[in-house]
Order: structure tokens, then sequence, then C-alpha cells
């Protein structure tokens, strides 16, 4: 049988043929959806981890403990991972360890668009690059195998596209590894584990020796292969970026990639005589075409094909097209006849974020911040935030503003989730170095961007299960903050006087802004049923009011615009404990 998967879901189906028991991430467009659907099989423990670093730890974790494990992330995650698994390529595993690392050409829903392949090569670890949702399903069995026949960390790249196209794969799990129910006991190995000078000494020739084995093998991997057609042009590509490169030269003989790390030299050698013209197609950097021509090989790359932005087959055939690669022009795509408006991205209306920036720009501050929906406080009207750096900066770069004795009024704002990924140390810093910068910590209850994941400050896992739920002000208080402030953000003119004292009181100061994402109804849906009961004391309300009430995915998208929200909800709700919702985890045979 087959079935229609996006890369994402294809990954996670995947793991759970290839016998992964524990895998971890941290939300982040265009991989969230990997760890998200692993949770779905009984057989694989998965979590939401506060960053990618602790992630990929977990994953290390499991690995060394004999299991096979899974981490992902986007490509900026992995700067944020990286200490984690360059120590992990010199130690080594015992288990099978695949890092699903999601770059963004185009930058789609990032602040940049690095190429990660460049990770692989610097961190001397196998990267695998699969075209297909089929693909990515049986990549991820081909890189446990990889880790533990070679002992290292295996990186599968993916980007954009492949991870949210949707294409056939077959849904056969004959073959399928069933994990061992046997508790592992942990066996220690101090010279392999213990990355000391002297121990790291002796692993880096153990690397060395290791890639050099591996690249040996990328010469013969049925992943690595040629494709033949007539001898004029001979295209070298991976990834999605294949099937590009096959639609607009249907006849072109291809040596497609599926190991782009280490390169197969002399495969790549071979298909260099077979044909006229060598042409590289990839997205991004040059990483292919710098190896090629390091081998000596003229070839066409970069100076017709771009080094940013997203491929598309048109694009690929318009460029090649120009170069008199292909005699076929590019069919002109007919424009609709009305200009429809720009509709660019915006705070969701209700959303508690609005009040927040629009007191900022009424006390006209200076705001640094990160990544988050609250980024979209930059954008007209309100025009409220002024820098936006990686996740994380915005206490950081405020407090460096301050401490060159900027007199505007200037604050620092991160989101819940953001918080406990990377705010906390840049809070401690302003603490510790007497800082006076306003941190504003808007606590939403939820990962909101990426599609109302669970983090630290929710009370439930991603499996479901009712947890602890980390109180940001307890956070806060126990770094040694002494002026901390809660408001919520619909009381604007308390937003507004709170705000003021602590921008001009010369002190740090943490303002807490708390209040549901509107589009969160699981966390509004608790709120919604006080109002109810609140309502239903202070006055006579008919019986069909009371039944509108009690449903709240009809009422909550109205209550949010309504004076009873605002009037109601912030004097009588108070933040409820998660309670288990249930899980949907299953279990495919």
């Amino acid at each position: 049988m087959k079935k229609l998967l996006s890369g994402n879901e294809a990954f996670a189906y995947g793991a759970y043929l290839a016998g992964v028991q524990v895998a971890a991430a941290y939300p982040g467009t265009p991989s969230t959806e990997i760890v998200k659907t692993c949770a779905e099989y009984d057989s694989i423990y998965a979590e939401w981890s506060p960053n990618e670093k602790v992630s990929l730890d977990v994953a290390i974790g499991a690995a060394y403990a004999g299991r096979r494990a899974l981490c992902a992330m986007k490509h900026v995650g992995m700067n944020v991972a990286a200490d984690s698994l360059f120590y992990a390529s010199y130690t080594g595993l015992k288990g099978g360890l695949v890092i699903i690392n999601a770059d963004d050409p185009g930058m789609h829903s990032s602040q940049n668009e690095q190429d990660n392949r460049n990770y692989a090569k610097f961190a001397k670890v196998p990267m695998l690059e699969p075209s297909d949702s089929e693909e990515a399903k049986s990549y991820v069995r081909i890189a446990l195998e990889l880790s533990e026949e070679f002992d290292t960390p295996v990186v599968i790249r993916t980007t954009t596209r492949l991870s949210h196209s949707r294409t056939l794969v077959e849904m056969d799990e004959s073959n399928r590894v069933i994990p061992d129910p046997e508790i592992p006991a942990y066996e220690q190995n101090i010279p392999k584990f213990v990355m000391v000078p002297a121990n790291a000494q002796r692993r880096h020739p153990v690397v060395e020796e290791r890639l050099q084995k591996i690249a040996a093998q990328a010469e013969n991997v049925e992943i690595n292969k040629i494709e033949p057609g007539d001898d004029e042009i001979g295209i070298i590509t991976s990834g999605v970026i294949y099937q590009y490169a096959r639609e607009v030269f249907p006849t072109a003989t291809i040596l497609k990639l599926g190991m782009v790390w280490p390169l197969p030299k002399q495969l790549i050698l071979d298909f260099a005589k077979k044909v006229k013209k060598l042409v590289i197609i990839e997205e991004l950097d040059p990483f292919i075409e710098e190896y090629v021509r390091l081998l000596g090989l003229d070839c066409v790359g970069k100076e017709v094909y771009p080094n940013m932005g997203e491929f598309s087959p048109s694009l690929v055939r318009e460029v090649s097209y120009k170069a008199g690669l292909v005699a076929e022009a590019p069919v002109e795509v007919s424009k609709a006849s009305i200009e429809l408006p720009n509709r660019p991205p915006m705070l969701c209306p209700g959303c508690g974020h609005r009040g927040l920036f629009y007191a900022l720009k009424r006390l006209n501050a200076v705001v640094f911040g990160d990544i988050g929906c609250y980024t979209l406080g930059a954008a007209p009207p309100l025009a409220a935030m002024h820098t936006t750096g990686c996740m994380g900066a915005g206490f950081g770069v405020v407090h460096g503003v301050n401490k060159v004795g900027v007199k505007d009024r200037t604050v620092a704002i991160i989101g819940d989730s953001t918080f406990f990924h990377s705010g906390i140390h840049p809070m401690i810093n302003v603490l510790y170095n007497k800082g006076v910068s306003t941190l504003i910590i808007t606590d939403n209850r939820i990962t909101a961007m990426t599609g109302h994941q669970d983090n630290p400050g929710t009370g439930k896992t991603l499996l479901g299960e009712p947890t602890e739920r980390i109180d940001i002000e307890a956070v806060v208080r126990g770094l040694g903050a002494q002026r901390v402030e809660v408001v919520n953000p619909y009381e604007f003119d308390n937003v507004m006087k709170v705000l003021k004292e602590c921008i001009e009181s010369g002190e740090p100061s943490v303002v807490i802004a708390r209040y549901p994402c509107v589009l969160n109804v699981r966390e509004n849906t608790r709120y919604l049923l006080l109002i109810l009961k609140h309502v239903r004391t202070v006055g006579p309300v008919s019986k069909s009011a009371v039944r509108l009430l009690s449903k709240p995915k009809i009422m909550w998208p109205l209550i949010t615009f309504s004076a009873m929200a605002a009037d109601f909800a912030p004097k009588f709700v108070r933040p409820m404990p998660s309670k288990n919702l249930g899980s949907n985890r299953k279990g495919v045979g």
C-alpha cells in the first residue's frame, strides 16, 4: 500500500520502521512535524526540549546507552547545537544517531539561509540528502546503519520544499526493526566518552580514519547513482534539486548524490569522463562545485545558477536557457488581470501582543527583539520593534546599548518559549553585570509561531502527559530580579503605567505580559469556563447564551474581541494547571 506523506511525516515513519526509541527536538519550521509525528508511535519516546542543543544531547544520551535515536532541527538550530555535534563526532556512540537538519532556502520562515552541508564537513560526519518522501523514509534507516557501522552521528539534510511536499511512500512494515524491550545497562568507557584533552587527542585520528573509510564506501553506495542519458551534458546534483534537474534536462546523464559528504572522488572523476560538459546544480553554496573544481575538473556552476534563494523547475529552466544549456525556452506564466493587494504577515486580530506594542509605541521606546510571533510588532502600523536577530538576542543587545549610555527609552522583548530556549542566560548577564534594562516576556502559554507546541511553561509534554509547569515569574525571581511585574496586555492603562515606571526606574526590571494566545483553544477553554462561571454569578443569563458560551471553539474568537474578555477574564481568571487531555499515540503493528 502506498500513501501520500510529507517529507517530515516520512522521516518520522522511517524512524518508526528503523527502531528509533528516542526522538527529541525544539520546534522550528520547516522541521517541526518530524518529532511531532514521531510522538504518534507508541514505540518512540518523543519530547520537545527547551532548545536544540538540549535535544541533541538527549538523543546522544540514548545512543550512548546503545539505542537508536533521532534529533531534528531547522538550519539555525544547528548553530545552537553545534557544540554537541562536534563532541559527539569525537566520542562516537554505541547505538545509532541520526540528526535531521532542515535548511530553508528562500528564508520562508528564517532570518538567514545558511547551507548546513558545511556543518557535516566541519564536524567530519557523513550527510545524506533525500529527494522525495520515499527516500526520506528509507534514508533514516540507511543513516542509522551507517551510524552504527562507523560509530558516528549521521546528518540528513532536508529543505523546506522536501519537508512540506507530499509524494507517495510505500507503507510496508515487513522489515520493521522492533526495539529490544530489555532495559540496557550503561557501559562505561572513559577514554572514549570523556573528552579531556588527552582523550580528545587520541580520538581525533580515529575521526579522520573513520571519514576516509566512509569516503571509500561512498564510491559504491546505492544512494549515489548514475542515471544514463546522452553524453552532451552531465549533471551532478542532490536532494530535491534532482527533481528539477530531471524535469529540465530529461535526456541528460545525471549523477544523483544521496550522500553529499564525504563526496565520492573516483565516482565523480569517472562520471566526468563520460560527458562533454559537466554541470553542477545545487541550491545555496557551491558545496559540490568547489569539491569538483578541487579535483581539477571544469564545470558549469554558480556562474550560472544563483547562490541564494530557493530554486524551482521554472527558475532552473530559465537560467539554463539563458546559459545555452537547454534549447527550449521557459513557458511564460500568465498573470491575473486583477492586482490583489499585498497581504504581509501581521499579528492576529485580538492578539495580546498588539496592546503591548501599542503601549511601547506610545512611550516612544526603542525595542530590541528576536524571533517569535511578537516579531510582527515591527510591521506597520505598529512598527514598534527595532531589531530582530536570533532567538534570545534582544536581552543581550539592549544591555550593550545601555552600557554605552544611550539615553532613549529602551526595552527588550522575548516570548515564553524563547525565554526557556535562550533568554535565561542573557537575563542573568543583565542582572549580574549591573544592567538597567527593562526586559519584557510575552507569556502566551504556548510556542505559538511554529504551530502551538507545548513548552516548559504549558504544563503538558509532547506525549500529552501532565507535567510540572515551569513558573516564569519564579524563575526570574530565582535569578535575582528584584523588580518583577506581571501584567495583562489587555489592560492597556495598567500596561502603560507599569512600563513607564520600569523604564524610568534606573534599575533592571522584568515585565511579564501574560495572556493565552487567542488561537490556543485548549488554554483559552479554561479561561472561558471561568468567565462563564462568573457570568452565571453576576446576573441572569438566558439558556441559549449559556449554551453558546459552553462551546469554546465557537465562542472564543468572539469573546476575544468583546469587553467580556477584557473586563472579566483579567479579574477573575488565574492560570490553571494543565490536565491530561489524553494521548493520540498509536502503535502501527
